[in-house]
């Protein structure tokens, strides 16, 4: 009823011996006993009870019909086996002559979809392989270029030439405005010396 099994009774047991005690344990027992046995009494007299009231509406007839449709043998499946006994089978006959031709329109179904799908994957090797061919032809020219073209110049060099460049520039300036000033002065002595 409870699905208890010999440990946990035997749990319940020694719990209630613990709590109850060794004097008032038997008649636990026997209390428990008689609580038990009047459950099941009132069990079996509620379904007593559930089965004269489906006796009086008809149920256990109707049961009994269901039972006996779900049968094969009142069904009549037995002479429905024996009706398509294969043994009594006409090859020659126009239900073997037309399920012989639809097998042969299946097989002629299955040849030309297996020879359209070989013409197919045929198709898309040959298409991968030109495309493949294709990617390969364009690598290689850049490839041959690559080491003709000029190599641009590393940033270091980049700034050296031009931290090289602006002094170049100042220098001759200085020397422009230094020259004029000797310049002058050689034409005064000219001057100064003729007088």
């Amino acid at each position: 009823m409870f699905d208890l099994g010999w440990t946990e009774l035997l749990l319940i047991g020694i719990v209630a011996l613990i709590v109850v005690g060794p004097k008032d344990l038997p008649i636990l027992f026997r209390k428990v006993g008689e609580f038990v046995g009047k459950a099941r009494g009132m069990a079996r007299e509620f379904s007593r009870a559930m089965e004269e009231a489906a006796d009086e509406s008809g149920m256990k007839d109707t049961a009994n019909s269901l039972r006996s449709l779900a049968d094969p043998k009142k069904m009549g499946l037995d002479a429905v086996k024996d009706a398509t006994d294969f043994a009594k089978w006409d090859p020659d006959s126009e239900t073997a002559k037309l399920a012989a031709e639809r097998q042969d329109a299946k097989r002629k179904i299955q040849e030309a979809a297996a020879n359209k799908a070989a013409a197919r994957q045929a198709e898309e090797a040959r298409a991968a392989r030109e495309a493949a061919e294709a990617a390969d032809k364009p690598a290689e020219k850049p490839a041959a270029k690559k080491p003709a073209a000029k190599k641009p110049a590393s940033k270091s060099a980049a700034t050296k030439s031009t931290a090289a460049k602006k002094p170049a520039a100042k220098k001759p300036a200085a020397k422009k405005t230094a020259a004029k000033p000797a310049a002058k002065k050689t034409t005064s002595k000219s001057t100064g010396s003729k007088s």
